[in-house]
């Protein structure tokens, strides 16, 4: 049985959503404000959490910050009752799985659950490829997928596990055209609107993280996709 963070301060539509999510098999913890999920998040373990952006004592934005700094792979999702591009784009930057516009079916919501968990196990799944201790060049580089560790001489920085499965996709096809739509769906399992502007998001935090080595390019191709070229 997964089980859910809900922080929602709305009663009505929070006891709704609840006894929605348990009548689905879902073990569900609900938070009345983003202060008591903050706190729910540190003293128990969950599989995915559900913020509302518009809340008393700490909004959502700013309690999907904390829980990251927490557990910076935690799946979640926004609910909103605000439909503005630059809420989407901020909840994207920040990693959102997903954001979903008040009102909505809660039927929508437990498919976009199911997806999002459907997506975690396979990831989970395709990180065997890669033995573990396995450290591979790239580039100057030293990438150590399992422990998310990318190192450069004697400097090593921590990445997430969702920008180490998009470099270990990028090496394994490097010096090609690789599709947008490819990445997609073999890192995000699925390609909309939203998945892609992550993708973008994500893309530059990589080449941040590869900007010491200029051997090392990621060239975008307009309305194709890009090329993760190194010069060896």
């Amino acid at each position: 049985m997964k089980k859910i963070l809900l922080a929602e301060d709305d009663i009505d539509f929070g006891t709704m959503l609840k006894r929605y999510l348990e009548l689905n098999k879902y073990e569900v913890t609900w938070a009345k404000d983003g202060k008591d999920a903050l706190k729910a998040f540190t003293t128990d373990e969950f599989d995915i959490c559900i913020l509302d952006v518009m809340m008393p004592v700490m909004d959502g934005f700013t309690l999907a910050k904390k829980i990251i700094e927490l557990n910076p792979e935690i799946p979640f999702l926004f609910l909103t009752a605000r439909k503005t591009k630059e809420d989407r784009i901020k909840g994207l930057r920040l990693g959102a799985d997903d954001y979903i516009a008040k009102p909505f079916e809660a039927e929508e919501l437990i498919l976009r659950i199911q997806n999002i968990v459907k997506r975690t196990q396979q990831q989970s799944v395709e990180s065997e490829d890669v033995p573990e201790g396995k450290i591979l060049a790239i580039g100057a580089y030293k990438f150590d997928f399992h422990n998310l560790e990318l190192s450069l001489n004697d400097n090593t920085q921590k990445i997430t596990e969702k920008e180490a499965r998009l470099l270990l996709y990028l090496f394994r096809n490097k010096n090609q055209l690789i599709r947008r739509e490819d990445i997609l769906s073999h890192v995000w399992n699925k390609n909309d609107f939203f998945s892609g502007r992550s993708m973008d998001v994500f893309i530059t935090r990589i080449r941040k993280h590869l900007k010491d080595d200029s051997a090392i390019a990621i060239k975008s191709v307009r309305g194709i996709g890009l090329e993760f070229n190194i010069n060896e």
